[in-house]
């Protein structure tokens, strides 16, 4: 691949990436049908069966049809484990991999992006975007909507073993809550998830497949970008590869980059964008310097605790036969509904790990099955898993090119664990799990700690422990963080600062990780930024 072919005509925006905000800026920006639009994506569609059935995440994490296959650095706060890192190659991005769960974050969480000097991303400025798109189960109300693209519903099967983990939660002050999206999510609740009928609802559904009905959208699936096209200081197109053949196509308007926390970066760094550092260490001549590119990593690390327990029904005793498995993808045949339909997390606890905190500061996924770790299988025995993750981790890291070759996956440094406070969290979280499982609400169970184990006693060796069974929650974020100082990439309107016509739209803008699952607020920033870039568009 040598000369670059081009594509026919000019395009007034290119978006590299048809994840969850690709998917989204491709249907607001040819809602004028005078505007053309090229969307590019390096996986295929997402017209594949595991893809839709809620429980085929399990399929599709691994799968080199719809995942990057990515791996982690050895970790040190993990005793020098490597994670797998699954990322969405596939339309609709990670939407289509992802847990479901649909959760906003915190109004903290904005309100503490504009105090860092984001002015216009408080809660008050997000939540009319948050509601843009919205269809919520209950209809129109003070914090919800109805009539949206983006599918809001009630779980399909509630389990009585998790009502009783909510009644011992009870126990040491934490209420159940109707709404984990009102701004404050602390209490418990079942989760609400982006499913439409027991099947997933990504963004692709959502915003792209209406969008690929006009004329004025372009979509190219199996597109790997290769670079941006720079003249000067001003982005004017993209070479990316399309079926073993080099490809050009030119822009009027603007690129935007909407290819992830990892990928987004990575692009830019093979542009010639960032640390002058980092690319002279692969021969990148460094068209633009941008210190921050690829800096301020961050994730949820997930710690889970598992409990052995008796009286109940878990999906491990209900998918431990093969009349078992034939008997749950019967019910999903006939009623779209059951163990298939379920979310990984079907319950939820926001809580504090110190009384002292604002707002809280722990999630709960809580499962009604148990494993190893993920993927592997069930355990022959009734079981649930309380995994807890730090909403609001100190640790960060870093996701750099490690190699000019665009098909080698970015050096991801997640540095888990490596601050203090993160480590005492993470002890704190683990003492916490196992109080609440002391409740007598959950006596009748007799819960017993399999993960790490009753014999895991001190604080060094339960951080030890948690290095060893700890693992991602799957939430990069901030890796091209919005901001004014010289370690921000982008500004405000998510234009690459010292750069012209050239955005980045997705979850590496976030100044901080929300507190809670970030694939909702990819949506909102995608919303606003449509509004955005068709504001600048406006003679």
């Amino acid at each position: 691949m040598t000369q670059a072919t081009k594509l026919d005509g000019e395009f007034d925006y290119i978006i590299v990436g048809a994840g969850t905000a690709g998917c989204v800026l491709a249907n607001r920006l040819t809602e004028d049908p005078s505007c053309r639009v090229l969307l590019l994506e390096a996986g295929g569609s997402d017209n594949y069966h595991w893809v839709h059935i809620p429980v085929g995440y399990l399929y599709c994490i691994g799968n080199p049809r719809t995942d990057w296959m990515m791996k982690t650095a050895a970790e040190p706060g993990l005793n020098g484990r490597s994670l797998v890192y699954p990322r969405g190659k596939v339309l609709g991005g990670c939407t289509s991999v992802n847990g479901m769960i649909y959760m906003r974050g915190q109004a903290a969480d904005f309100d503490t992006w504009r105090q860092m000097g984001n002015t216009g991303w408080g809660w008050d400025d997000v939540l009319p975007y948050f509601l843009k798109s919205e269809d919520h189960h209950g209809g129109d109300s003070d914090m919800h909507r109805g009539g949206g693209e983006w599918k809001v519903s009630k779980q399909r099967l509630e389990w009585d073993i998790l009502r009783a983990v909510q009644e011992g939660a009870k126990e040491f002050g934490i209420m159940p809550r109707d709404d984990f999206n009102d701004g404050n999510n602390e209490g418990s609740g079942f989760f609400e998830v982006n499913q439409k009928a027991g099947v997933r609802w990504n963004a692709s559904k959502a915003f792209l497949k209406p969008a690929m009905k006009r004329p004025n959208l372009r979509v190219m699936t199996h597109a790997q970008t290769d670079h941006l096209v720079l003249e000067g200081k001003r982005a004017v197109g993209v070479q990316f590869r399309h079926k073993r053949q080099l490809m050009e196509a030119r822009t009027q308007g603007e690129v935007l980059l909407a290819a992830g926390a990892i990928n987004s970066p990575k692009i830019l760094e093979l542009s010639g964008i960032g640390r002058p550092d980092v690319l002279s260490e692969f021969g990148i001549e460094a068209r633009h310097e941008s210190a921050g590119v690829g800096e301020n990593l961050q994730d949820h690390l997930q710690i889970r605790t598992v409990y052995k327990v008796k009286n109940a029904k878990t999906l491990n005793t209900m998918a431990n036969s093969l009349w078992g498995k034939a008997k749950i993808g019967m019910q999903y045949a006939l009623t779209q509904s059951g163990p298939m339909s379920m979310a990984p997390s079907q319950f939820g606890i926001f809580t504090k790990s110190d009384p002292s905190k604002a707002t809280p500061d722990l999630e709960y996924h809580v499962q009604p099955l148990s494993t190893d770790k993920l993927g592997d299988p069930l355990h022959p025995f009734p079981a649930i898993t309380m995994s807890v993750c730090n909403l609001r981790p100190e640790s960060v890291g870093t996701c750099h090119i490690q190699s000019p070759d665009l098909d080698q996956q970015p050096d991801i440094r997640l540095n888990y664990l490596s601050a203090e406070v993160d480590k005492a969290i993470a002890v704190t979280s683990v003492k916490q799990a196992r109080q609440i499982m002391t409740a007598k609400a959950l006596a009748p169970h007799a819960p017993e700690e399999i993960l790490p184990g009753p014999s895991v006693a001190s604080e060094d060796e339960l951080l030890k422990s948690v290095g060893d069974i700890a693992t991602t929650i799957f939430h990069p974020v901030s890796t091209c963080r919005m901001g004014s100082d010289d370690m921000s990439v982008v500004d405000t309107e998510l234009r690459v600062r010292g750069m012209e016509g050239l955005r980045v739209i997705d979850a590496s803008i976030m100044p901080r990780i929300t507190s809670g699952n970030t694939a909702s607020p990819v949506i909102m920033i995608a919303e606003k930024a449509a509004d955005m870039i068709k504001a600048a568009a406006k003679p």
